[in-house]
């Protein structure tokens, strides 16, 4: 019997920061040698990521961070707009955001394979369900 391995937990702001180097096509061994790159891209998006902080996560926490590019992880606190920058940062696309009391969820429509991954990084307390027309509702689990 193999023993599944747990994903390590990444804060919300280190799993934006990795995914959005993999937007700009770093690959998982250029992102495994971070620490050591001499220059990092600069951000001018809405966002201003400093990648200097990933490369200070890959320096201190090694194994961490090395399981976390080539396993996967799980966002350690999601928030409603954690969940909807990941989404733009990852997939390119605007979701649907409901901040209303009782209400809040993240709307989008997802490729399954899409679908795979965001559930895969969702922290604990959130929950993705099917929508009217093959869109995904991300909401908290209890409200």
């Amino acid at each position: 019997m193999t023993e599944a391995v747990e994903k390590v937990k990444l804060s919300q702001w280190d799993a934006l920061l990795l995914e959005s180097l993999r937007g700009l096509g770093w690959t998982d061994e250029a992102l495994l040698n971070i620490a050591a790159a001499g220059e990092l891209p600069a951000d001018d998006s809405d966002f201003h990521f400093d990648y200097s902080q990933l490369a200070v996560l890959a320096a201190e926490q090694p194994a961490i961070y090395r399981q976390a590019v080539t396993q996967g992880y799980q966002i350690k606190y999601n928030t409603i707009g954690g969940i909807r920058s990941w989404i733009v940062v990852t997939f390119g696309r605007e979701p649907q955001v409901e901040r209303a009391e009782g209400k809040e969820a993240v709307e989008i429509a997802l490729t399954e394979a899409e679908q795979q991954r965001l559930q895969a990084v969702l922290s604990i307390g959130w929950r993705m369900v099917p929508a009217a027309g093959g869109v995904s509702r991300i909401e908290p689990v209890q409200r």
